[in-house]
């Protein structure tokens, strides 16, 4: 589903050349739930954004769901979800707009659309908040709207950039409840990045650790538990 090879990305910053990562070799499957973990700056966010498009590699390769990254990053957009840090959604628009928006921005007749729209709001408990604004959710709501969001398409591969960042216990146990059943339902390939610790040991079933622009470890929670801890 992933697949890079020294992908690496430099920024220049007042002359000052800054290697925000710096050449990770990368491999998902279908199917995984793989976790970005590592310190602020350590290049997490960064890789996400080349791999989702939102940056250009500075040099070497990516495809992401079988399409190459730079050579033409609309198809990999079409193929993917993805859930960045901040809010996705318009404070004035209402919560069903806004999806079925989405919908049609990926191509959905107004009709599916509508049907996409409701069948996730029911699997995300919030249909009774279809006509609220988005303004007068809680944070809670507006992450799982944010989900919603990124999954209208039924995207093959979906993107959580710190999906729980900020949330207080009982948002983010709620979140990931509904992020679970979602992929159990649909096989979904999910990528996250997170600060937490205990959120890449018990959701993931690999940690990838970034540091300094470098992947230092790669395995599962336990092997990496046992053999570093």
């Amino acid at each position: 589903m992933i697949h890079t090879d020294k992908l690496a990305k430099t920024f220049t910053v007042r002359k000052e050349t800054v290697e925000a990562v710096k050449g990770v070799d990368i491999d998902v499957a279908p199917g995984e739930l793989v976790a970005f973990l590592g310190p602020n700056g350590a290049g997490k966010s960064t890789t996400l954004r080349m791999l989702t498009t939102l940056l250009t590699p500075t040099s070497g390769t990516a495809r992401v769901a079988g399409v190459d990254v730079t050579a033409d990053p609309a198809g990999v957009r079409a193929r993917i979800g993805y859930i960045g840090q901040g809010n996705g959604g318009g404070h004035s628009f209402r919560v069903i707009d806004e999806l079925v928006m989405q919908g049609r921005f990926y191509g959905m007749n107004s009709a599916d659309a509508l049907a996409r729209a409701r069948e996730l709001l029911d699997s995300l408990d919030l249909a009774d908040l279809a006509k609220r604004t988005v303004l007068k959710l809680s944070g809670g709501q507006r992450r799982r709207m944010d989900v919603a969001l990124g999954l209208m398409h039924s995207p093959r591969l979906l993107f959580l950039d710190e999906p729980s960042t900020g949330m207080d216990p009982q948002n983010r146990a709620n979140l990931w409840e509904h992020i679970m059943r979602m992929r159990e339902e649909h096989g979904t390939t999910i990528v996250l990045t997170t600060h937490y610790m205990d959120e890449a040991d018990s959701m993931s079933e690999r940690v990838i650790i970034i540091d300094h622009g470098r992947i230092i470890a790669d395995d599962t929670a336990a092997r990496l538990k046992a053999n570093l801890a």
